[in-house]
């Protein structure tokens, strides 16, 4: 689990089949089995760098992400170690678990912020868009500032501070970022709608709410 909160911005390189990510000494010390979001993707540590760390990447994460053309690359990526039980919960819950990817259509600077536009590359996902909803973009946890009727368009104020100490600032219209909408509101979807678990098939959530005269 984690918070969206940066902590350090590296570089990603790919070698063998496996991710190198460098630049992780803010929060150094590493040990192998330690989980890391990089870009908002939790990937374990496989072994380490002096500088940083190797992680093994599935086919469904390179399909699913943009990771495997950011090793290409050797773009820079956000880093954020799992979160301890007594860290503070500065930012939002973060599963590391990327929905999809978005689509970066304007960045604008502004007098005191940046103004970031995005768009859900599958649009069923903008139900889970709101305005003042958290939302976690390459990693980071931000605001949804405003948002189209569908929620698959929406734009974030991005502060001073998190654009320079995040690889925001390297982002242009076009590029595609990692895109994790809130936990809650997917656990809450899922629980009003009534989705019968494997082993568990009577629908709770329809006669709770048939019972207050919600149906």
């Amino acid at each position: 689990m984690f918070t969206g909160l940066i902590q350090a911005v590296g570089r990603v390189h790919s070698r063998d089949g496996c991710l190198l990510v460098k630049g992780c000494n803010p929060f150094s010390p590493l040990k192998v089995g330690d989980s890391v979001a990089v870009d908002g993707v939790c990937l374990t540590v496989a072994g380490l760098l002096e500088d940083g760390f190797v992680a093994d990447v599935s086919e469904e994460t390179l399909r699913r992400t943009n990771l495997g053309f950011k090793a290409d690359h050797g773009s820079f990526v956000n880093l954020e170690p799992a979160l301890r039980l007594e860290d503070r919960l500065g930012g939002h819950l973060v599963s590391g678990h990327v929905d999809g990817l978005g689509r970066v259509l304007s960045v604008n600077a502004l007098e005191r912020s940046w103004k970031l536009e995005v768009c859900w590359d599958d649009k069923t996902f903008g139900r889970y868009v709101c305005e003042k909803a958290s939302i976690s973009v390459d990693g980071i946890s931000l605001t949804v500032a405003g948002c189209h009727e569908n929620g698959s368009r929406f734009w974030v104020a991005v502060i001073p501070h998190t654009w320079s100490n995040t690889s925001l600032n390297h982002l242009k219209i076009g590029d595609f970022v990692h895109l994790e909408a809130d936990l809650m509101a997917k656990y809450a979807e899922r629980l009003l709608l009534g989705v019968p678990t494997a082993n568990h098939s009577t629908d709770l959530s329809k006669e709770w709410l048939a019972s207050h005269g919600w149906s």
